[in-house]
């Protein structure tokens, strides 16, 4: 797991000691991670899980760096190797040797530690992984083994979830505007719920479902509170996009309506406030109003809503000191309200879902760049790497900072402040601006960028056409590739010409 967010443990039983790695070309294999699984109250409810051993005792925890160390916001395997880091006992340097640059590192222990403490922090709970954060068929994999759900947004990434095996009735399915082939594909796949966000889509929905049939929906309230560490990712306001408004009663209208439609089965409310959130109390608000409505339901039409999914948005920190939001907190003081607040309302305590995305995907990613040319115009110097906009546009959409750093050799100057940018056409690609480098950083130099798992790939593009870079995992000392990089044949195969 990472320094700064979780407890830091020690590596698996058996990965090689950092002091002793050897690069090795061999495909990994992952043991099963062992979990029990055990039926929700209601029928296609997502389950609940309960971790069990894997076979081996776990070893004791080590104390976790201070919030401040360098490598704090790293996974919790990196390791010093001489001049190198190894994340998994997989020196990154014999990554990018193997690899190229730029790859993505992906850390499988890390992803599979912070879905367990998920699990951990909200026992009884649906913890569902938000796909949007990173998908691929091996974190598809990661995730149905740890026993968590799935949240997808497209027809794209549920056909990939359900062709990779994850079971169809526990992945639920969001959209501000699903289309037409978005909903046959979660009504012909039978996807366990579909998060209605709109008026306009009950119909269309309810048109859709076979006759004899009834898909259970969630309708996505916006309880009015503002939260979120930046204007673009706030959603918990009448003033952006998503979901029905509590204040002016678009969400009690919709859900009228959706009570109206035979072949539609209401089953709880939904709400998501925004990302980056770093303290608790916009949920525990979020809680307080979302039951107000619940008790305005069974008031009105005499219906008990038996589920109530509280979206994700939590907070990690992407350089050392950053504020990150407490899990163990998070879960107990959520649970506490729900229940407190259910008990003054006379209502039976709903069934709770989560949706974690950056908080499990996130500090499990470093991505590797190689240094192309270093540029010293007046004050500033501009050390250009061979990745950028295209496979990270979360800096120039929303000021994102990260922390890159040397590895690979000695450096033999002091840190100056340098703006690390990258390759493509446009003035706008900085991948991080005024952060501490050796003065001597040169071409041919490689840099490693951790906290990269989460919304870099996902949201990459084919801007200049350079290709998105591949996905590589590390576990137990070895790396193998996830995801191969795009090449110029995969880019021409898709241009059929004149």
């Amino acid at each position: 797991m990472s320094h700064r967010a979780l407890p830091r443990t020690a590596p698996r039983p058996g990965a090689p000691s950092p002091t002793a790695l050897v690069a090795t070309a061999a495909v990994a294999t992952t043991s099963p991670a062992a979990a029990s699984v055990t039926a929700s109250p209601t029928a296609g409810t997502p389950p609940s899980v309960t971790a069990s051993p894997s076979g081996a005792p776990s070893p004791p925890a080590a104390d976790p760096p201070s919030p401040t160390d360098p490598l704090s916001v790293w996974p919790g395997s990196t390791a010093p190797v001489d001049d190198d880091l190894a994340v998994a006992g997989v020196p990154l340097t014999e990554v990018a040797d193997r690899f190229g640059t730029p790859a993505y590192v992906l850390d499988e222990a890390e992803v599979r530690d912070r879905c367990r403490a998920y699990l951990r922090a909200f026992p009884g709970t649906d913890v569902c992984y938000a796909a949007k954060a990173f998908l691929c068929r091996a974190m598809v994999h990661w995730v149905r083994e740890e026993g968590l759900g799935l949240d997808v947004c497209s027809a794209g990434e549920l056909e990939l979830a359900v062709t990779s095996g994850f079971p169809p009735e526990r992945i639920v399915l969001h959209g501000n505007a699903k289309s037409p082939a978005d909903l046959q594909a979660a009504l012909r796949l039978g996807v366990g719920r579909i998060v209605i966000d709109s008026t306009s889509e009950i119909a269309r929905l309810a048109a859709a479902v076979p006759a004899g049939s009834r898909q259970r929906v969630l309708v996505r309230v916006v309880p009015g509170i503002a939260a979120g560490g930046h204007a673009k990712i706030r959603t918990g306001t009448d003033d952006q996009k998503f979901g029905l408004s509590l204040a002016d009663g678009s969400a009690q209208h919709a859900i009228t309506r959706v009570l109206g439609q035979t072949r539609l089965e209401l089953v709880g409310l939904h709400c998501h406030l925004g990302s980056q959130i770093t303290t608790v109390k916009p949920y525990l608000s979020a809680v307080r109003r979302l039951i107000g409505l619940l008790a305005r339901i069974h008031e009105q039409h005499g219906l008990t809503l038996p589920e109530l999914d509280l979206g994700g948005g939590h907070g990690i920190a992407y350089r050392p000191g950053e504020p990150t939001l407490d899990l163990a907190s998070l879960g107990h003081r959520i649970r506490a309200e729900l229940a407190r607040g259910c008990a003054a309302a006379g209502l039976p305590v709903p069934r709770l879902a989560v949706e974690p995305g950056r908080a499990i995907v996130g500090p499990a990613g470093v991505v590797l760049y190689r240094v192309l040319s270093v540029k010293r115009t007046g004050a500033h110097t501009f050390v250009a790497v061979d990745g950028g906009m295209s496979d990270n546009p979360r800096p120039a959409l929303y000021g994102v900072r990260y922390a890159p750093r040397l590895i690979g050799r000695r450096p033999t100057a002091a840190p100056e402040p340098v703006t690390v940018v990258g390759r493509h056409c446009e003035a706008g690609d900085v991948l991080a601006a005024d952060v501490p480098l050796p003065g001597d950083v040169r071409p041919g130099d490689l840099l490693a960028v951790p906290v990269a798992g989460a919304y870099h790939l996902s949201m990459a593009s084919g801007y200049n056409l350079v290709g998105r870079p591949p996905v590589v995992a590390v576990a137990g000392g070895r790396a193998r590739l996830l995801v191969r990089r795009e090449s110029l044949a995969d880019i021409q195969e898709r241009d059929i010409g004149l």
